[in-house]
């Protein structure tokens, strides 16, 4: 005679590229009548992360509702802000969607913490005051309503270097070519790409006439300025993108977490000092190849979602553990909604020769953020169709959790 089953209880924090795609794949691997998962987010539907700078100067994104995407499924939404964790006791403690009220404490047997990260302003003086960010949907917004304002021939600063920043840029650019748009980097204009790169992104920039301050380090940021170890730019608005920090809320539990905050994962994404806790996207400190932590971004975070998803279904079912090593292979780079580059890279992400640029390379960049957008909003598919049965509780949850209860 088959007794009741005490449902395992999953909880994800965080429903970017990472959590959501967690849950969606856990959702597959296993047997809704075993297992509870609680999707935790305080916005009701998914956010293109990859997409803010086009966001930022207008373009209107596709809403994508969680309540649409997990239909269907045994993933249950629950809207809501973590504001803490007791890793000791396996609860989180969440508040209303806008951080107020008393947080209600959500139990669970095993949690998968995605987090994720917000923008860094380094410590710069004025930075978090006059800066504008596009880490996420609320910062894209208010640099949107920002740039609608701005007369012909306003300066505008896009601060960092690197991939967002030089996204930012070059939409920024492409759609507004009535500003005065500059780029400050603290090294020479796309010094990690290849010649090949680094060349297509100067003819780039020279075609969208936006000036780049190279080996300049900003100082600090004014409402109509940046100061910089050059001198002065005149910036009625900047934009930040010199980097991410994570959430504040791992360092503050009794997680083990590296100098940056990070939650310190084995090769299946599971937590080094709780074993009920999987970290995945920019919150774990995830040794890639050659130990070379893996960058903050969408081609590290995804991986590691269904690796932690894999390993949760594999411990729970008593089947064999996944052992795909997370690697690279290239840097997708919109360069506006015309231009492209994609960088082939080293499995440690180090710029090799080849580069595939111009409008085949932006067609690419935007195949692969629809993929990666579908592959979230459609849980369901691409996976094998058989879920299988928990068996155990060694995804780290306590005596019984999880295992089904049988008697002849």
């Amino acid at each position: 005679m088959q007794q009741n089953i005490q449902q395992h209880r999953v909880i994800v924090i965080g429903a970017g590229y990472t959590g959501a795609s967690a849950a969606g794949r856990l959702a597959r691997r296993l047997r809704r009548e075993d297992v509870s998962i609680t999707l935790v987010n305080a916005e009701p539907d998914f956010v293109e992360r990859v997409r803010m700078h086009q966001l930022a100067v207008g373009q209107d994104l596709r809403p994508r509702p969680f309540h649409k995407m997990f239909a269907g499924t045994a993933v249950r939404l629950r809207l809501g802000k973590v504001t803490g964790i007791d890793a000791d006791r396996r609860t989180v403690s969440v508040a209303a969607p806008d951080g107020t009220g008393e947080p209600e404490p959500l139990p669970y047997d095993t949690l998968v913490y995605a987090l994720g990260s917000a923008w860094n302003t380094q410590a710069v003086p004025g930075a978090a005051e006059h800066a504008h960010d596009i880490a996420g949907r609320p910062g894209a917004l208010r640099l949107r309503d920002r740039l609608a304002s701005l007369a012909a021939g306003t300066p505008v600063v896009v601060v960092g270097g690197g991939l967002t920043g030089v996204e930012a840029a070059t939409e920024l650019a492409e759609t507004r070519p009535d500003l005065n748009v500059s780029l400050a980097t603290r090294g020479a204009l796309g010094d990690w790409l290849s010649p090949k790169g680094a060349g297509h992104l100067r003819k780039v920039f020279t075609n969208l006439r936006i000036t780049a301050h190279e080996h300049t380090t900003v100082t600090a940021v004014e409402a109509d300025r940046v100061t910089t170890t050059e001198g002065d730019i005149p910036a009625a608005v900047t934009v930040w993108t010199t980097g991410f920090a994570v959430h504040p809320i791992a360092r503050a539990t009794t997680l083990r977490t590296g100098d940056t905050g990070q939650i310190v994962v084995d090769t299946t994404m599971r937590s080094t000092s709780h074993p009920d806790v999987y970290a995945i996207g920019d919150a774990a400190l995830v040794a890639g190849p050659g130990g070379k932590p893996l960058r903050m971004s969408c081609a590290s975070g995804v991986p590691t979602a269904w690796q932690a998803a894999d390993a949760i279904a594999a411990r729970l079912t008593g089947t064999k553990l996944p052992t795909t090593a997370p690697r690279y292979f290239n840097q997708c780079v919109s360069l506006g909604r015309k231009e492209g580059l994609i960088q082939y890279v080293t499995a440690d992400d180090r710029s090799v020769s080849a580069a595939l640029t111009g409008r085949a390379a932006a067609l690419y960049k935007e195949l692969v953020c629809k993929a990666a957008a579908w592959g979230v909003a459609n849980p369901t598919m691409g996976l094998p169709t058989r879920r299988r049965r928990v068996t155990t509780a060694g995804a780290g949850a306590g005596a019984g959790a999880g295992v089904p209860a049988e008697a002849a």
